[in-house]
């Protein structure tokens, strides 16, 4: 049964599996040595996606006489999470901005980039048609992605955060 909250989410190694298996489908060990991390602790926090409805057994190999899972994720499943407890959003959040600043140190200065933060007023008729506009981006983003280190292709950051706010206080 999915996993209904955010919390699942709410861990950086989630974080960068759930990127790596936009692109590719991999097993834990292959999802591990991109990673540089253990196969033991990639494993677990695959479990834990799954679970969540996350990913998807995308296909079983034989591997050295055992069988292998391979799981991919589909970005649009994560629509069906929601958050219960206090605080989720807000850990999902802390987990998003590290990740964001993780992967800031691995940026290569003298190419372009873009990079926006605002708090702003603006139209409600602009606000739709551009929150329409980077929900585009985004899946245009998720429908593009190669497994790592294809030829022709270069390594991207993509975090796109927006939402309407309240009140001011």
């Amino acid at each position: 049964m999915p996993h209904d909250h955010l919390r699942v989410l709410a861990h950086p190694l989630r974080l960068r599996i759930l990127s790596l298996l936009t692109g590719a489908a991999l097993s834990a060990a292959e999802a591990a040595r991109e990673l540089g991390e253990t196969q033991a602790n990639v494993s677990y926090h695959i479990r834990r996606l799954h679970d969540a409805g996350l990913l998807e057994v995308a296909e079983e190999v034989r591997i050295r006489g055992g069988r292998a899972k391979r799981y991919r994720h589909e970005p649009d499943s994560g629509k069906h999470l929601t958050t219960r407890a206090p605080g989720e959003e807000k850990l999902l959040t802390k987990a998003i901005a590290n990740e964001l600043l993780r992967r800031a140190e691995a940026r290569v200065a003298e190419r372009p980039a873009s990079l926006t933060d605002a708090e702003l007023w603006v139209d409600p008729q602009l606000w739709a048609r551009l929150l329409e506009k980077a929900t585009e981006l985004s899946e245009e983003l998720h429908a593009a992605a190669r497994p790592p280190r294809t030829p022709g292709t270069v390594r991207v950051s993509a975090s796109v955060a927006l939402f309407e706010l309240g009140s001011a206080s």
